[in-house]
């Protein structure tokens, strides 16, 4: 996005469990854009791996990547994401097709939390027993990433408020009011 209030194209980020697919469409809902969810873009090679309790390796990403840049790089009015996008060179694949990259981050110190969340989870491809290669494989935002990090453990509302002022952070305020 070149200015606050215009078209967005977010990716929410953060490993397994961490709510990415509910803060996701919750902020797609609340700025009006349409919502993925990046897991819907797997090929059934990566699927497979995941439900063995493997993980990906970089060769198994690098398609899937791909295929998220080009799905926000073809919304020219913005759009959501979720997307692990665990690691500073996966984040900028995706900045290489879309430059105004905004990344949300959903983050917990907390990994017990995580593992509480994935065991209430049913139905999902990824094993509980994947998170553990999830958070080594973790790079945080740079200084440089456009982006935030937020709270996890905070109620979904919380999180699109915040995330909704980290994407434009002066859409509330009249023109000029924080000059």
């Amino acid at each position: 996005m070149s200015q606050p209030g215009g078209p967005a194209s977010v990716v929410v980020m953060g490993v397994a469990g961490s709510g990415k697919s509910t803060v996701g469409a919750a902020l797609a809902d609340r700025l009006g854009l349409p919502y993925l969810d990046g897991d819907d873009l797997h090929p059934p090679a990566n699927l497979a791996r995941m439900r063995a309790g493997l993980p990906l390796r970089d060769d198994d990403r690098w398609p899937w990547l791909d295929a998220v840049g080009a799905w926000l790089a073809g919304r020219s009015g913005g759009g959501v994401v979720a997307c692990s996008a665990l690691r500073r060179r996966y984040r900028d694949r995706l900045r290489a097709v879309v430059p105004d990259l905004v990344i949300v981050h959903l983050h917990t110190t907390d990994p017990d939390l995580l593992r509480r969340r994935l065991a209430a989870r049913r139905g999902h491809f990824l094993p509980p027993a994947l998170l553990d290669s999830q958070l080594a494989t973790l790079e945080p935002l740079e200084a440089d990433e456009r982006g935030v990090v937020l709270d996890l453990a905070l109620p979904v509302d919380d999180l699109v408020r915040q995330a909704c002022a980290a994407i434009a952070p002066s859409s509330d305020a009249p023109a000029g009011a924080d000059d």
